[in-house]
């Protein structure tokens, strides 16, 4: 369990989340997963990349049980630093990223999915941004990538999450598939692009990156200083508590639930 890199003969690096419960990832959960991504990345021999998880859902977002037990604003700032830096080293990476997402895929889940290349969803699969009842903000520079404009501030709004077929309709998500044909449907698209020419695909990547429409990185920075604003004015930490409370009266620990 844990975050692990496997790498294939046809230089196709898969980097497989598995922290139960639900991929909530710690502060140093978030900077190992930026550490796999950036590695696999400044290694020549990487074809492309094909992030995915273990268990019930893609990704859960930030711990919340680390951040309700951590006194001051450390966790807070080690999240907020730990996902940009996550998002960052999807979106940086020297080649193609494909997502294989399952589940649910809330919160950081969005920004790792809206900065990767290529999405491959299982049927099963919803994203969403429960951000605002959290007290927080962020991501919704990703979430633009995935859905027009509207949907995005109505989803952002109240917590609503889409399906993968509602992303596939609007052309974010390539492919949607049987859960257990999620990997393979994932693969096929890897091996397609690793048998293509490495010094292209690198090539392809910084090209692509160089003519997106904003600057995603400073557009989620952007985002982060109102999660702060928040935390400082005391409304944040109030509905992190409520929402523990929540948990707990369902017999589940805070970070249990897509956060």
């Amino acid at each position: 369990m844990g975050i692990t890199t496997n790498v294939d003969e046809l230089g196709i690096v898969e980097i497989v989340v598995d922290c139960p419960p639900v991929n909530a990832l710690t502060v140093a959960g978030w900077f190992e997963l930026a550490d796999h991504v950036t590695a696999a990345g400044r290694d020549a021999n990487t074809r492309v990349v094909v992030l995915r998880s273990e268990g019930r859902g893609f990704n859960a977002g930030v711990d919340i049980k680390e951040m309700q037990n951590t006194t001051g604003f450390d966790a807070l700032i080690g999240a907020n630093k730990g996902c940009f830096a996550a998002f960052a080293a999807v979106y940086d990476c020297a080649v193609p990223v494909i997502a294989a997402v399952n589940g649910f895929c809330v919160g950081g889940g969005i920004g790792l999915v809206g900065n990767a290349d290529i999405i491959i969803a299982s049927d099963d699969a919803t994203f969403g941004l429960p951000e605002v009842d959290r007290g927080a903000l962020g991501a919704a520079t990703h979430l633009s990538r995935l859905v027009p404009q509207h949907k995005m501030r109505a989803m952002v709004y109240t917590a609503a999450t889409a399906t993968a077929a509602e992303l596939h309709h609007y052309g974010s998500v390539l492919q949607v598939v049987p859960r257990a044909q999620l990997r393979e449907a994932a693969m096929v698209v890897a091996r397609s692009i690793a048998a293509k020419s490495p010094t292209v695909m690198r090539a392809a990547k910084e090209c692509l990156n160089g003519i997106d429409l904003w600057d995603v990185k400073r557009s989620y920075r952007f985002e982060q200083g109102f999660t702060f604003e928040l935390n400082l004015s005391g409304v944040a930490d109030e509905l992190r508590d409520d929402f523990a409370g929540t948990d707990k009266s369902r017999g589940t620990s805070p970070g249990e639930t897509a956060t």
